[in-house]
């Protein structure tokens, strides 16, 4: 993990000019702390495919800015309201509302420059295009924020949660930043479409097993555990995974999706045990 933490550094902006305080608002939000999940996957699938340049770290840092942006807008007053993440003052309550909404608007768009990067890094490399393709849809209305915007519409008109659009909005909000990163790590490193198209599968079982895991945790976890408050579902009676499918069964689809993932991983010639055994923790963990 601190390979990608060492990646993500390399590309900060440098907190200098009239506009410093935004730049030092997306450094406070980009070192907040974090797995560095997305960065961490992105690398280890190129390097599975035998990917040695350093085209992938632009992309590394760019994936993680487009995740802490998401997650900067997540925190506002008009999402989520929250004050505290991960331990400590959330980017609006540092800097105000205004300046937030600015920040996210920055590393959302500081992320695209630092992956354009990628053609000065290696201008050999053909692939770069496909890559921004894939980072941009997957972020994109088609992929996160579509996720997200079916999410807060939900939310905020008391849309009643069928099923099929509950995993809409796990599909798109949480599986697809994985998916990418899986995705991109084998485009860079020129894999065949079928095992790119494969990674993309294994993404989505990641993305919605780590969904269902955090809805099981906010049942079964342990407040100082989680670093945050639990029951909060419960209380807003929100449509969970566990709500509609009730926490055995959820268990039970958790460990197939991880066990699918696994096995996808574990069919590419060149097998990571790293990246096997992530995904397995990641959807057997306690926070």
């Amino acid at each position: 993990m601190s390979d990608a933490e060492a990646v993500l550094k390399l590309f900060l902006p440098e907190e200098t000019g009239y506009q410093k305080t935004v730049f030092e608002a997306m450094n406070y939000s980009l070192l907040a702390g974090g797995k560095r999940l997305r960065p961490v996957m992105m690398r280890e699938v190129y390097e599975m495919f035998g990917g040695k340049s350093p085209v992938i770290k632009p992309f590394m840092a760019a994936q993680e800015m487009i995740h802490t942006y998401s997650l900067v807008h997540d925190d506002l007053p008009a999402m989520d309201n929250d004050e505290y993440r991960r331990g400590r003052k959330t980017t609006h309550a540092v800097y105000g509302e205004a300046m937030a909404i600015l920040t996210g608007d920055g590393l959302l768009n500081y992320a695209y420059e630092t992956a354009c990067s990628a053609f000065e890094t290696d201008p050999q490399c053909r692939e770069i295009g496909e890559a921004l393709r894939i980072l941009s849809v997957k972020a994109g209305v088609y992929g996160m924020v579509g996720g997200q915007a079916v999410d807060v519409e939900a939310e905020k008109k008391n849309v009643r949660l069928e099923e099929n659009r509950l995993m809409f909005i796990h599909t798109h909000k949480t599986a697809a930043l994985i998916e990418s990163s899986l995705m991109i790590g084998a485009v860079l490193a020129g894999a065949e479409k079928d095992m790119i198209a494969s990674l993309e599968k294994c993404g989505h079982c990641i993305g919605l097993a780590f969904q269902i895991q955090d809805d099981i945790l906010d049942i079964t976890g342990n407040a100082a555990e989680l670093g945050k408050s639990t029951g909060n579902d419960e209380k807003n009676q929100k449509l969970t995974y566990v709500s509609v499918h009730g926490l055995e069964k959820s268990v039970q689809d958790v460990k197939k999706l991880s066990d699918d993932a696994v096995e996808i991983l574990q069919k590419i010639p060149n097998r990571s045990e790293f990246l096997e055994q992530l995904v397995i923790s990641l959807t057997t963990r306690r926070k």
